[in-house]
Protein backbone atom coordinates (compact mmCIF):
# COMPACT_ATOMS: atom_id res chain seq x y z
CA UNK A 1 0.00 0.00 0.00
CA UNK A 2 2.61 2.51 0.73
CA UNK A 3 4.48 4.37 3.72
CA UNK A 4 2.18 5.67 6.11
CA UNK A 5 2.42 9.39 6.93
CA UNK A 6 0.41 11.60 9.26
CA UNK A 7 -3.70 11.91 9.80
CA UNK A 8 -4.59 13.21 6.08
CA UNK A 9 -5.25 16.81 5.88
CA UNK A 10 -8.53 16.09 4.12
CA UNK A 11 -10.02 15.38 0.91
CA UNK A 12 -8.88 16.70 -2.20
CA UNK A 13 -9.86 16.74 -6.41
CA UNK A 14 -7.41 17.64 -9.08
CA UNK A 15 -9.01 17.48 -12.16
CA UNK A 16 -6.58 16.52 -14.98
CA UNK A 17 -4.55 14.71 -12.63
CA UNK A 18 -3.62 11.94 -14.69
CA UNK A 19 -0.63 13.44 -16.60
CA UNK A 20 0.89 16.82 -16.69
CA UNK A 21 0.89 19.00 -14.13
CA UNK A 22 -1.96 17.25 -12.57
CA UNK A 23 -0.15 14.48 -12.09
CA UNK A 24 2.57 16.60 -10.58
CA UNK A 25 0.03 18.15 -8.28
CA UNK A 26 -1.46 14.63 -7.69
CA UNK A 27 2.03 13.72 -6.20
CA UNK A 28 2.83 16.88 -4.35
CA UNK A 29 -0.59 16.72 -2.56
CA UNK A 30 -0.81 13.11 -1.69
CA UNK A 31 2.94 13.79 -0.21
CA UNK A 32 1.95 16.36 2.30
CA UNK A 33 -1.26 14.23 3.44
CA UNK A 34 -3.85 14.53 1.49
CA UNK A 35 -6.21 11.93 0.10
CA UNK A 36 -6.73 12.31 -3.43
CA UNK A 37 -9.16 11.50 -5.64
CA UNK A 38 -8.54 12.37 -9.51
CA UNK A 39 -10.95 13.17 -12.25
CA UNK A 40 -9.77 12.43 -16.25
CA UNK A 41 -10.45 10.63 -18.67
CA UNK A 42 -7.44 8.17 -19.31
CA UNK A 43 -8.30 5.22 -17.39
CA UNK A 44 -4.57 4.04 -17.83
CA UNK A 45 -3.36 7.31 -16.21
CA UNK A 46 -5.87 7.29 -13.52
CA UNK A 47 -4.95 4.28 -12.64
CA UNK A 48 -1.25 5.10 -12.05
CA UNK A 49 -2.21 8.53 -10.31
CA UNK A 50 -3.88 6.48 -7.96
CA UNK A 51 -1.09 4.16 -7.44
CA UNK A 52 1.13 7.65 -6.74
CA UNK A 53 -1.52 8.31 -4.21
CA UNK A 54 -1.80 4.92 -2.59
CA UNK A 55 2.84 5.40 -2.43
CA UNK A 56 2.55 8.02 -0.40
CA UNK A 57 0.23 6.34 2.40
CA UNK A 58 -2.58 7.99 1.63
CA UNK A 59 -6.58 6.82 0.18
CA UNK A 60 -6.27 7.35 -3.84
CA UNK A 61 -9.51 7.36 -6.27
CA UNK A 62 -9.52 7.43 -9.65
CA UNK A 63 -12.96 8.65 -11.41
CA UNK A 64 -13.19 8.52 -15.08
CA UNK A 65 -14.81 11.90 -15.90
CA UNK A 66 -14.41 14.45 -18.61
CA UNK A 67 -15.08 17.59 -17.17
CA UNK A 68 -16.44 19.70 -20.09
CA UNK A 69 -19.76 17.41 -19.27
CA UNK A 70 -21.44 19.19 -16.43
CA UNK A 71 -23.51 16.13 -14.90
CA UNK A 72 -20.54 13.92 -15.18
CA UNK A 73 -18.23 16.54 -12.78
CA UNK A 74 -21.45 16.49 -10.69
CA UNK A 75 -21.74 12.50 -10.60
CA UNK A 76 -18.08 12.17 -9.80
CA UNK A 77 -18.00 14.88 -6.78
CA UNK A 78 -21.07 12.80 -5.16
CA UNK A 79 -18.88 9.46 -5.41
CA UNK A 80 -16.07 11.41 -4.27
CA UNK A 81 -17.54 12.30 -1.21
CA UNK A 82 -19.69 9.20 -1.07
CA UNK A 83 -16.21 7.25 -1.27
CA UNK A 84 -13.42 10.12 0.45
CA UNK A 85 -15.31 12.08 2.39
CA UNK A 86 -16.24 15.73 1.97
CA UNK A 87 -13.95 17.52 -0.51
CA UNK A 88 -11.75 20.43 1.44
CA UNK A 89 -9.84 21.55 -1.47
CA UNK A 90 -10.68 21.33 -5.40
CA UNK A 91 -8.22 22.01 -8.21
CA UNK A 92 -9.35 22.71 -11.17
CA UNK A 93 -6.57 22.09 -13.62
CA UNK A 94 -7.61 19.71 -16.82
CA UNK A 95 -6.98 21.15 -20.19
CA UNK A 96 -6.49 20.66 -23.61
CA UNK A 97 -5.32 22.37 -26.68
CA UNK A 98 -5.21 23.04 -30.61
CA UNK A 99 -2.10 24.39 -31.96
CA UNK A 100 -2.33 26.82 -35.13
CA UNK A 101 -3.46 30.23 -36.80
CA UNK A 102 -7.13 30.93 -35.09
CA UNK A 103 -8.24 30.99 -39.23
CA UNK A 104 -6.80 27.50 -39.88
CA UNK A 105 -8.63 25.88 -36.71
CA UNK A 106 -11.33 23.58 -37.18
CA UNK A 107 -14.45 25.38 -35.27
CA UNK A 108 -15.19 21.97 -33.55
CA UNK A 109 -11.63 21.74 -32.70
CA UNK A 110 -11.70 25.22 -30.77
CA UNK A 111 -15.57 24.83 -29.34
CA UNK A 112 -14.25 21.83 -28.28
CA UNK A 113 -10.72 23.37 -26.71
CA UNK A 114 -13.12 25.85 -24.67
CA UNK A 115 -15.26 23.30 -23.64
CA UNK A 116 -12.91 22.07 -21.35
CA UNK A 117 -10.52 24.87 -20.75
CA UNK A 118 -13.07 26.75 -19.79
CA UNK A 119 -16.43 25.20 -19.45
CA UNK A 120 -14.68 22.41 -17.26
CA UNK A 121 -13.38 25.36 -14.65
CA UNK A 122 -16.63 26.43 -14.91
CA UNK A 123 -18.03 23.04 -14.26
CA UNK A 124 -15.64 22.05 -11.46
CA UNK A 125 -16.00 25.23 -9.43
CA UNK A 126 -19.88 25.15 -9.18
CA UNK A 127 -19.38 21.12 -8.04
CA UNK A 128 -17.20 22.48 -5.79
CA UNK A 129 -18.65 25.45 -4.02
CA UNK A 130 -22.21 23.96 -4.26
CA UNK A 131 -20.83 21.56 -1.42
CA UNK A 132 -18.48 23.65 0.31
CA UNK A 133 -20.51 27.04 0.86
CA UNK A 134 -23.58 24.74 1.96
CA UNK A 135 -20.29 23.71 4.83
CA UNK A 136 -18.91 27.32 4.73
CA UNK A 137 -15.14 26.01 4.64
CA UNK A 138 -13.42 24.65 1.92
CA UNK A 139 -10.76 25.81 -0.85
CA UNK A 140 -10.97 25.86 -4.67
CA UNK A 141 -7.86 26.60 -7.10
CA UNK A 142 -7.72 27.32 -10.98
CA UNK A 143 -4.78 26.77 -12.09
CA UNK A 144 -4.29 29.90 -14.61
CA UNK A 145 -1.48 30.86 -16.90
CA UNK A 146 0.66 34.01 -17.57
CA UNK A 147 -1.29 33.56 -21.04
CA UNK A 148 -4.54 34.59 -18.88
CA UNK A 149 -3.12 38.06 -19.28
CA UNK A 150 -1.29 37.85 -21.89
CA UNK A 151 -2.23 36.33 -25.66
CA UNK A 152 0.36 34.72 -27.60
CA UNK A 153 0.07 33.51 -31.48
CA UNK A 154 -0.92 30.21 -32.39
CA UNK A 155 -2.94 29.28 -29.69
CA UNK A 156 -6.63 31.36 -29.43
CA UNK A 157 -8.69 28.94 -27.69
CA UNK A 158 -6.40 28.50 -24.52
CA UNK A 159 -5.70 31.72 -24.40
CA UNK A 160 -8.94 32.87 -24.45
CA UNK A 161 -9.76 30.42 -22.23
CA UNK A 162 -7.04 31.53 -19.42
CA UNK A 163 -8.84 34.82 -19.71
CA UNK A 164 -12.19 34.08 -19.22
CA UNK A 165 -10.98 31.63 -16.14
CA UNK A 166 -8.91 34.83 -14.66
CA UNK A 167 -12.17 37.41 -15.31
CA UNK A 168 -14.54 34.23 -13.79
CA UNK A 169 -12.45 33.66 -10.50
CA UNK A 170 -12.11 37.39 -10.03
CA UNK A 171 -16.54 37.27 -10.28
CA UNK A 172 -17.00 34.29 -8.51
CA UNK A 173 -14.65 35.73 -5.39
CA UNK A 174 -16.61 38.65 -5.13
CA UNK A 175 -19.96 36.74 -4.35
CA UNK A 176 -18.07 35.05 -2.04
CA UNK A 177 -16.81 37.96 -0.15
CA UNK A 178 -20.37 39.86 -0.43
CA UNK A 179 -22.25 36.71 1.01
CA UNK A 180 -19.10 36.64 3.78
CA UNK A 181 -18.00 33.32 2.91
CA UNK A 182 -15.38 31.16 4.54
CA UNK A 183 -14.97 29.35 1.36
CA UNK A 184 -11.37 30.24 -0.35
CA UNK A 185 -11.10 30.87 -3.95
CA UNK A 186 -7.56 31.18 -5.47
CA UNK A 187 -5.90 31.46 -8.87
CA UNK A 188 -2.11 30.50 -9.37
CA UNK A 189 -0.94 31.57 -12.92
CA UNK A 190 1.98 29.20 -14.44
CA UNK A 191 4.94 30.09 -16.73
CA UNK A 192 6.12 27.58 -19.77
CA UNK A 193 5.76 23.75 -18.22
CA UNK A 194 7.74 20.54 -19.71
CA UNK A 195 4.59 18.37 -19.89
CA UNK A 196 3.28 16.16 -21.96
CA UNK A 197 0.56 18.45 -23.10
CA UNK A 198 2.77 19.36 -25.76
CA UNK A 199 2.89 15.43 -27.00
CA UNK A 200 -0.34 14.98 -27.31
CA UNK A 201 -2.25 18.03 -28.44
CA UNK A 202 -3.63 18.62 -31.71
CA UNK A 203 -1.15 20.75 -33.97
CA UNK A 204 -1.32 22.32 -37.04
CA UNK A 205 2.54 23.20 -37.33
CA UNK A 206 5.22 21.86 -39.02
CA UNK A 207 7.58 21.12 -36.15
CA UNK A 208 7.06 19.20 -32.89
CA UNK A 209 5.41 21.84 -30.98
CA UNK A 210 6.83 22.96 -27.51
CA UNK A 211 6.26 25.61 -24.75
CA UNK A 212 8.01 29.08 -24.67
CA UNK A 213 11.06 29.37 -23.06
CA UNK A 214 11.99 29.25 -20.26
CA UNK A 215 11.01 26.36 -19.47
CA UNK A 216 10.08 24.84 -15.89
CA UNK A 217 9.21 21.00 -14.95
CA UNK A 218 5.99 20.80 -13.84
CA UNK A 219 6.68 19.40 -10.34
CA UNK A 220 7.68 23.85 -9.84
CA UNK A 221 3.90 24.44 -10.55
CA UNK A 222 2.68 21.69 -8.26
CA UNK A 223 4.64 23.01 -5.60
CA UNK A 224 2.72 25.97 -5.56
CA UNK A 225 -0.09 25.06 -6.13
CA UNK A 226 0.56 22.84 -2.85
CA UNK A 227 1.43 25.77 -0.80
CA UNK A 228 -1.33 27.70 -1.97
CA UNK A 229 -3.45 25.05 -0.90
CA UNK A 230 -1.31 25.51 2.85
CA UNK A 231 -1.80 28.53 3.20
CA UNK A 232 -4.79 30.00 0.81
CA UNK A 233 -4.20 33.46 -1.18
CA UNK A 234 -6.36 34.93 -3.72
CA UNK A 235 -3.60 35.50 -6.57
CA UNK A 236 -0.14 33.70 -7.14
CA UNK A 237 2.35 34.25 -10.35
CA UNK A 238 4.45 31.54 -10.65
CA UNK A 239 7.95 31.62 -11.86
CA UNK A 240 9.76 34.62 -13.48
CA UNK A 241 8.70 34.52 -16.77
CA UNK A 242 5.23 34.82 -15.45
CA UNK A 243 5.70 38.19 -13.87
CA UNK A 244 7.64 38.89 -16.49
CA UNK A 245 4.65 38.37 -19.04
CA UNK A 246 2.29 40.21 -16.86
CA UNK A 247 4.08 43.09 -15.65
CA UNK A 248 5.25 43.78 -19.40
CA UNK A 249 2.09 43.48 -21.03
CA UNK A 250 0.67 46.23 -18.43
CA UNK A 251 3.31 48.71 -19.13
CA UNK A 252 4.44 47.92 -22.90
CA UNK A 253 1.63 46.35 -23.93
CA UNK A 254 2.45 47.53 -27.91
CA UNK A 255 5.99 46.18 -27.99
CA UNK A 256 4.15 42.91 -26.46
CA UNK A 257 2.20 42.93 -29.85
CA UNK A 258 5.48 43.41 -31.79
CA UNK A 259 7.77 40.83 -30.18
CA UNK A 260 5.31 38.03 -29.58
CA UNK A 261 4.45 38.15 -33.45
CA UNK A 262 7.81 38.15 -34.02
CA UNK A 263 9.12 35.70 -31.75
CA UNK A 264 6.51 33.06 -30.62
CA UNK A 265 6.18 31.25 -34.08
CA UNK A 266 9.38 29.83 -34.23
CA UNK A 267 9.34 29.98 -30.14
CA UNK A 268 6.81 27.35 -30.10
CA UNK A 269 8.10 24.74 -32.32
CA UNK A 270 11.66 22.43 -32.05
CA UNK A 271 12.41 21.30 -35.32
CA UNK A 272 15.50 19.55 -33.57
CA UNK A 273 12.83 17.13 -31.65
CA UNK A 274 12.11 13.94 -33.78
CA UNK A 275 10.17 12.05 -31.10
CA UNK A 276 6.94 11.02 -32.71
CA UNK A 277 3.85 12.78 -31.66
CA UNK A 278 0.90 11.00 -29.38
CA UNK A 279 -2.69 10.03 -30.65
CA UNK A 280 -4.20 13.99 -30.21
CA UNK A 281 -6.24 13.99 -27.05
CA UNK A 282 -8.67 16.58 -27.66
CA UNK A 283 -12.12 14.38 -28.22
CA UNK A 284 -10.56 11.02 -26.72
CA UNK A 285 -7.67 10.49 -24.40
CA UNK A 286 -4.74 8.74 -25.76
CA UNK A 287 -3.69 4.65 -24.04
CA UNK A 288 -1.03 4.62 -21.55
CA UNK A 289 0.26 6.11 -18.54
CA UNK A 290 2.59 9.21 -18.88
CA UNK A 291 3.55 10.71 -16.35
CA UNK A 292 4.56 14.11 -15.54
CA UNK A 293 7.25 15.23 -17.52
CA UNK A 294 7.12 15.69 -21.29
CA UNK A 295 10.48 15.75 -24.00
CA UNK A 296 12.01 18.78 -22.37
CA UNK A 297 13.14 18.17 -19.29
CA UNK A 298 17.15 18.82 -20.68
CA UNK A 299 15.90 22.38 -21.14
CA UNK A 300 13.84 22.47 -17.90
CA UNK A 301 14.35 24.40 -14.54
CA UNK A 302 13.31 23.07 -11.31
CA UNK A 303 13.66 25.36 -9.10
CA UNK A 304 13.12 29.40 -8.97
CA UNK A 305 13.89 31.59 -6.52
CA UNK A 306 10.39 33.10 -6.71
CA UNK A 307 8.11 30.48 -6.06
CA UNK A 308 10.46 29.42 -3.62
CA UNK A 309 9.67 32.46 -1.96
CA UNK A 310 5.84 31.45 -1.97
CA UNK A 311 6.40 28.45 -0.35
CA UNK A 312 8.84 30.00 2.60
CA UNK A 313 6.82 33.54 2.94
CA UNK A 314 8.42 34.52 6.24
CA UNK A 315 12.11 33.63 5.35
CA UNK A 316 11.45 35.57 2.16
CA UNK A 317 9.91 38.60 4.15
CA UNK A 318 13.47 38.40 6.49
CA UNK A 319 15.68 38.32 3.19
CA UNK A 320 13.76 41.33 1.98
CA UNK A 321 13.32 43.30 4.98
CA UNK A 322 17.14 42.76 6.25
CA UNK A 323 18.03 43.61 1.87
CA UNK A 324 16.06 47.00 2.82
CA UNK A 325 18.03 47.61 5.97
CA UNK A 326 21.33 47.05 4.33
CA UNK A 327 20.42 49.47 1.97
CA UNK A 328 18.97 52.17 3.86
CA UNK A 329 22.61 51.74 6.00
CA UNK A 330 24.42 52.40 3.22
CA UNK A 331 22.88 55.49 2.07
CA UNK A 332 22.51 56.67 5.50
CA UNK A 333 26.59 56.02 5.78
CA UNK A 334 27.20 57.42 2.06
CA UNK A 335 25.22 60.67 3.32
CA UNK A 336 27.18 60.99 6.71
CA UNK A 337 30.46 61.31 5.04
Amino acid sequence: MGREVDASRGVAVVTGGSAGLGRAIVRELSGRGWDVAILARGEDGLAGAVQDVQASGRRGLGVPTDVADREAVERAADRVESELGEIDLWVNNAMTGVFGEFLDTDPGDFERATAVDYFGFVNGTRAALSRMTARDRGHVIQVGSALGHRGIPLQAAYCASKHAITGFTESVLTELIHNGSRVSLSRVDMPALNTIQFNWVKSNLPHHPQPVPPIYQPEVGARAVADVADRPRRRTWVGESTVATIIGNRVLSPFMDWYLARTCYSGQQAPAVRDPMLAPNLFSPDEGDHGAQGVFAARSLRWSPQTWAIGHRRASAAAAALAAFGVVSALAAWARR
